[in-house]
């Protein structure tokens, strides 16, 4: 599901922002389909994510497949989720003429801002097939509070 963008400065008639708009329009769609656009900061960044609010807490699912938990490192700081890791090459290959490889290895950080506060002491994160599930509890003060109407 592609994100869509809010275009409330263009229909206030901002010229230069509409411009603005554009040309960000026109980069982002221009590099996209580039092998390395998750470099540049544009098209996809890893891993991929849903970030959902339910309830009293926002859910945070990474798809981080081969990866063993050991070598994840999660933190969470001024409401900021942390997600980092290596991804560790796992054999060599000098037999045979041939060998190709689209798997990516290395090191990533991926820093997501958190759509509401969060009680940093009650975080929990669970690894499964290639899934990271972290669960980020709202902390007392984001969380809604009904107001009673008096007469």
């Amino acid at each position: 599901m592609a994100l869509v963008r809010r275009r409330e400065r263009q229909q206030q008639g901002a010229p230069l922002a509409r411009f603005q708009d554009e040309m960000g329009d026109l980069f982002s769609r221009f590099f996209e389909d580039w092998p390395l656009a998750g470099l540049s900061g544009t098209g996809t960044s890893f891993p991929a994510l849903d970030i959902a609010e339910r309830g009293d807490a926002v859910v945070v699912q990474a798809e981080i497949p081969g990866m063993n938990r050991e070598d994840l490192d999660i933190s969470v700081q001024d409401n900021h989720l942390t997600l980092s890791g290596e991804k560790k090459e796992s054999e060599e290959h000098t037999e045979g003429q041939y060998y190709h490889s689209e798997r990516r290895y290395g090191t990533f950080r991926r820093e997501i801002p958190l759509p509401a506060g969060v009680d940093a002491d009650k975080v929990e994160a669970t690894y499964r097939d290639g899934i990271l599930t972290v669960t980020l509890p709202k902390s007392e003060e984001a969380k809604p509070r009904r107001i009673e109407i008096k007469s």
